[in-house]
């Protein structure tokens, strides 16, 4: 298997996390590469990344969510992104939804307004976002009270989404000192060893993301 990614890419880090999970073998790409560029869009004409190329079973998998549910169906592990209950499943993919939309979203925002050109800042829009991200807190430290990981004792889907939406939300509204539940989530989080290893892949590259030296004034 090809993953075609980028090592500041939030979503790249959500795979990543499930590809280290579960095991299987795999050729990263990094996409500053040229060529990988180049067979990323022959592959995939929309051009994003994350993108899986599975050669032994001639599938193309796109979006991280699906690349990580394609994992648990084809290369199943002792990892399991997606649980058999269907009461479970239902839970982990709302809070895979709810990492995805309501944290890294409007954090993404931030970073879109911190490098648009001089004069062309879109206050309003990133001030929703702070109000976005407060009530995403509030929501998140309220469900994930007693449990181990996002959706329970079992790491799944949910917990890989969690890591890269957290610390990269954590950077621009920094929520440890008033969210303990979270706080306290997202450093087992950083203690799980594919987490560490996504964090440490990060950082020959971590001086181009635009609040690596702290949260905007």
């Amino acid at each position: 298997m090809r993953l075609f990614y980028h090592p500041l890419s939030s979503y790249c880090w959500k795979v990543l996390i499930a590809l280290y999970e579960n095991g299987a073998p795999f050729e990263g790409l990094v996409l500053d590469n040229p060529q990988a560029a180049a067979d990323l869009q022959a592959l995939w004409p929309i051009a994003r990344f994350p993108l899986l190329r599975d050669e032994q079973r001639g599938a193309t998998v796109a979006e991280a969510s699906i690349i990580i549910e394609y994992l648990g169906v084809h290369y199943p592990t002792a990892f399991t992104p997606i649980p058999m209950d269907v009461d479970s499943a239902l839970e982990v993919r709302l809070m895979d939804r709810l990492f995805d939309n309501y944290v890294m979203t409007p954090m993404q925002a931030f970073v879109a307004d911190r490098i648009r050109p001089d004069g062309t800042q879109d206050r309003h829009g990133v001030g929703q976002a702070r109000t976005l991200l407060g009530k995403a807190y509030a929501l998140l430290e309220e469900r994930i009270a007693g449990r181990t990981w996002a959706a329970g004792e079992a790491f799944t889907l949910a917990d890989c989404a969690a890591l890269p939406a957290l610390f990269y939300a954590d950077k621009v509204v920094p929520f440890r000192a008033s969210h303990p539940v979270l706080a306290a989530y997202l450093a087992r989080l950083e203690a799980r060893p594919s987490v560490a290893r996504v964090l440490a892949e990060k950082e020959p590259v971590w001086a181009m993301f635009p609040f690596a030296d702290g949260p905007p004034v």
